[in-house]
């Protein structure tokens, strides 16, 4: 379909191009080169029964297969993770309905402000970036729930119910997950500093909800630019394929596959920074389609606002070197966001500006 040319400021959040479902993508969201080379990608897919196993030879493959996971490539998928597929699918048609509400119902929440624990919009910063994406979001905070659910949206009326639910049993997913890092690493587990499951659980779990309408033209627009996450751990729930990776094997552009049942898991910024570089953030973006909406729920684990993450000692020294990367915290993540457009080219990522450059 043409285009036809429009500035980010033409769009403002409530009246975007997506929620308007424009017939055409306006010359603000177009994406050089944004399109993949339609292969699926090949992904670990890790049975996470045997964590909970009294067999300590099959719990020491589980961690192996994240470890190797998490060296190779930043991303796997993890199934019998023990979340129902009743609880997945409760959370994704609260999710949807969430959209569905009124504009003025959404509207409440609409904020560009990157600090607030609750708030609804529609690109990055609407209106304010280059670049705009397709796509309606919701984020808020969800650890301890107790603390934010009264602030999550009263609409739909189930919303609270269900999300919450699933945001309970996600984050006792991304908590196994991170001791078998801790341990993959071949971490002191007594060391309050790689304690990493300790330090999430009482650390940021923020919920983000996207909703990624169909998009007349999507080989030209994203749904989300290519980036990594700032974040320790980040689990996605899906309703259909669109997430792609960065594949660091041949460095192309990879669809991940769609596996019934499946959690789709990132390995963050701040792991990458725990293991001096050993594992790796994978670098991801959102596609889009022309046929159906697409729902995703992302729920970010990282440490306290302002704790700070910095290399393990135990990786430092000897053969492994010089620490590669400064400390930060998820406060200085949120900074770094507010002030970039991460959507333009010559952007630097939040994890490159972590890298200290060798001498």
């Amino acid at each position: 379909m043409a285009r036809k040319e429009s500035d980010s400021s033409s769009f403002s959040m409530g009246n975007t191009a997506q929620e308007q479902a424009l017939p055409y993508v306006p010359d603000c969201y177009v994406v050089p080169s944004s399109s993949a080379d339609d292969r699926t990608a090949d992904i670990p897919v890790i049975d996470m029964g045997g964590l909970r196993l009294q067999d300590a030879s099959q719990r020491a493959n589980v961690v192996r297969q994240i470890g190797n996971a998490s060296r190779q490539l930043g991303f796997f998928q993890v199934v019998n993770h023990g979340i129902s597929e009743a609880v997945m699918e409760a959370a994704l048609e609260a999710a949807a309905d969430f959209f569905k509400l009124p504009a003025g119902e959404k509207a409440k929440f609409m904020s560009n402000d990157v600090f607030k624990p609750v708030r609804y919009g529609s690109s990055i910063k609407d209106g304010e970036d280059k670049v705009q994406f397709w796509r309606v979001f919701l984020k808020h905070y969800a650890n301890p729930l107790a603390q934010w659910i009264h602030s999550w949206p009263q609409n739909p009326p189930h919303y609270r119910e269900r999300v919450g639910e699933y945001s309970k049993e996600v984050k006792r997913v991304a908590l196994e997950i991170a001791e078998s890092i801790t341990e993959s690493l071949g971490l002191d587990p007594t060391s309050p500093s790689c304690q990493l499951a300790h330090r999430l659980d009482g650390g940021m779990q923020t919920m983000a909800v996207n909703c990624y309408p169909p998009c007349p033209s999507p080989e030209l627009a994203l749904g989300l630019p290519p980036h990594s996450d700032y974040s320790c751990i980040t689990v996605v729930l899906q309703s259909t394929p669109g997430l792609e990776i960065l594949d660091p094997r041949d460095g192309t552009w990879k669809t991940a596959p769609d596996t019934r049942g499946a959690l789709q898991v990132h390995v963050g910024d701040h792991v990458e920074v725990l293991s001096n570089g050993t594992y790796k953030s994978v670098v991801h973006r959102a596609a889009l389609n022309s046929r159906k909406t697409r729902i995703s729920i992302a729920s970010l684990h990282s440490l306290g606002m302002d704790e700070k993450m910095a290399v393990a000692k135990e990786l430092v020294g000897g053969d492994e070197g010089k620490e590669r990367y400064r400390e930060s915290s998820f406060r200085d993540f949120l900074d770094s966001l507010s002030k970039n457009d991460i959507g333009t080219q010559g952007y630097k990522s939040f994890i490159d500006t972590l890298r200290i450059e060798e001498k």
